[in-house]
C-alpha cells in the first residue's frame, strides 16, 4: 500500500538498477498514483462508495522498451498492473535462453503465478515504452477482506491465468504450425478489440522469433505461414503490419493446403474479387 509523497517510497517497489533509472528517466512524466476506486473500474468491477472513499494510492511506474518489470528468482511481494503498452513475460534455461510464455497488454496482471512459492519463476520484458501500477499483494489481500468486489477480482484474474494456460497446453498439443499461427493472430485480433483497436488491422509488437517461442515453432516455421496465410489471401502482412481479411477461414483453418489445393483456391478468392485486396509480401 503507497502513499503521496516528495520521495518514493520503497514499500512493494522493486529496487532493481533498471527501475531506479526508469523512476530517474520518467519522473514527472504521466500519471504518477491511482486510486483504488481507479484501480477497480480498470479491472471492471463494480466500484461501491467504500472504494470511492478508500485513501489508498498505489504507484505508476514508467518502463522504456526492453526494461524488465522483474527478473528470474526476485521476491514476491508486488502484483504489476499493466495500464499501457506491451510486454512479454519469459522462462530462462541454463544457457539464457528464453521460452515466451504470454504477451501482456493493457488490462493483465503480471506475478500471479508467483503468488505460491514467494518469488518469479519467470521474467517480465517491456515490448513497448509501458506504464504499470504497482499493487503490494499484501496491501491488496487486507483490501480485499473489507471489499468484497476485490476479492471477487482477483480469484477472476487467477481463474483467467489458469483458461489461457489451459488453452495454451491444448494448442501446442492438437494444433498444426498453421493452425497456431491463426489461433494466435485471432487472439491479438481479439484482445485488440476489447481494448477499443481495430480488430482487424495491428502493428506485431512482437518479433516472429518471440511468436515462434510462444507457439512452439520455428522462426523459419512462423515466416514461411505468414507468407503462406498472405498469398491465400487470408491476411495481408507488411512488416509488422498484419490484416486479417478472413477471421473465420483463419478459425477453420487446420493445415496448409497443397501447392495444387492452394492454386485452386487462389483462383477461386480471384474470381470472388478477394485477391484485390493488395496484398503485400512479407518481409522476413
Amino acid at each position: 500500500m503507497l502513499s503521496p509523497a516528495n520521495s518514493l517510497p520503497t514499500s512493494g517497489s522493486i529496487l532493481n538498477n533498471e527501475t531506479i533509472q526508469a523512476r530517474a528517466n520518467w519522473g514527472n512524466q504521466g500519471k504518477l498514483w491511482s486510486t483504488l476506486a481507479e484501480i477497480g473500474e480498470f479491472l471492471h468491477i463494480p466500484v461501491s462508495p467504500a472504494m470511492h472513499a478508500e485513501t489508498t494510492l498505489f504507484q505508476h511506474v514508467h518502463y522504456k522498451a526492453g526494461q524488465r518489470i522483474h527478473t528470474l528468482g526476485q521476491e514476491f511481494d508486488t502484483l504489476y498492473l499493466v495500464n499501457c503498452g506491451f510486454l512479454k513475460t519469459v522462462l530462462l534455461d541454463e544457457f539464457g535462453h528464453e521460452q515466451v510464455l504470454h504477451f501482456p497488454m493493457k488490462g493483465d496482471v503480471l506475478g500471479i503465478d508467483s503468488i505460491h512459492v514467494g518469488h518469479h519463476s519467470s521474467e517480465a520484458i517491456a515490448l513497448s515504452d509501458c506504464d504499470v501500477i504497482l499493487i503490494p499483494y499484501k496491501s491488496m489481500v487486507v483490501l480485499s477482506r473489507q471489499h468484497e468486489e476485490l476479492e471477487h477480482a482477483l480469484f477472476s484474474l487467477m481463474s483467467r491465468e489458469l483458461a489461457r494456460e489451459q488453452t495454451m497446453v491444448t494448442m501446442l498439443g492438437a494444433l498444426s504450425a498453421e493452425a497456431r499461427v491463426s489461433r494466435f493472430l485471432l487472439s491479438l485480433s481479439e484482445r485488440f478489440s476489447c481494448l477499443g483497436y481495430s480488430r482487424n488491422v495491428f502493428n506485431l509488437r512482437m518479433t516472429r522469433n518471440e511468436i515462434g517461442s510462444y507457439l512452439g515453432l520455428t522462426l523459419e516455421t512462423v515466416s514461411r505461414t505468414l507468407s503462406a496465410l498472405n498469398e491465400l489471401g487470408l491476411i495481408s502482412v507488411n512488416q509488422r503490419r498484419i490484416c486479417i481479411n478472413d477471421a473465420s477461414a483463419l478459425k477453420s483453418l487446420r493445415k496448409l493446403p497443397s501447392n495444387k489445393a492452394k492454386e485452386k483456391l487462389t483462383e477461386c478468392l480471384q474470381s470472388s474479387g478477394i485477391a484485390n485486396w493488395g496484398l503485400t509480401p512479407v518481409l522476413n
